[in-house]
């Protein structure tokens, strides 16, 4: 797999109204910054890709909270034909845009790969994908009895190594005991 160039920092849920808005779900911890009026956005489609043979990209012309999103819209985008269009799009930033995370930060899709342990050190497994849920982020974490679901929350992830790439998961949360 080779490295991505973009960050994922929403998707578009669904078009609002006849003026071409559409509310999307932020996946960024700073949606201000990003959905920002002015700001170029590009879009990838439903698996993720940025065609790079095309300019995808739209700007930012308004952006207000809505029921825990945003309603948006693009100086490009007339009406609700153009902004059906974009229902289900990826939108996603080029790293070189973006501050680079903080020591207690990852961006999401680094967390595939990592190699999950247990604060006594004892390696459990591997993070094989992760679900963006209603109740936050879940990782699939594949190990040798299969996979395991770890809600990525405080309660039970002690740390996050970026470097190291190791998810530390608190012991006695009752997730990776023998069978």
């Amino acid at each position: 797999m080779s490295d991505p160039t973009h960050a994922i920092v929403g998707i578009v849920r669904n078009a609002q109204g006849i003026r071409g808005e559409v509310v999307i779900e932020p996946l960024t911890d700073r949606p201000d910054a990003i959905f920002a009026s002015g700001r170029r956005l590009f879009f990838a489609d439903r698996g993720g890709v940025v065609n790079n043979e095309r300019t995808d990209a739209l700007t930012v012309g308004d952006a207000r909270p809505f029921k825990g999103g945003l309603i948006v819209s693009f100086t490009e985008v007339a009406d609700r034909n153009a902004a059906e269009l974009l229902r289900g799009r990826f939108i996603v930033v080029p790293f070189a845009e973006l501050e680079p995370p903080g020591e207690d930060e990852v961006y999401m899709h680094d967390l595939i790969g990592m190699t999950v342990a247990l604060d006594t050190g004892e390696r459990v497994g591997t993070v094989e994908s992760l679900y963006e849920l209603p109740q936050g982020l879940t990782l699939d974490v594949r190990t040798t009895r299969g996979s395991v679901l770890v809600p990525y929350r405080p309660e039970l992830i002690e740390r996050t190594d970026q470097h190291a790439r190791v998810v530390t998961v608190k012991r006695g949360t009752g997730l990776f005991d023998s069978e």
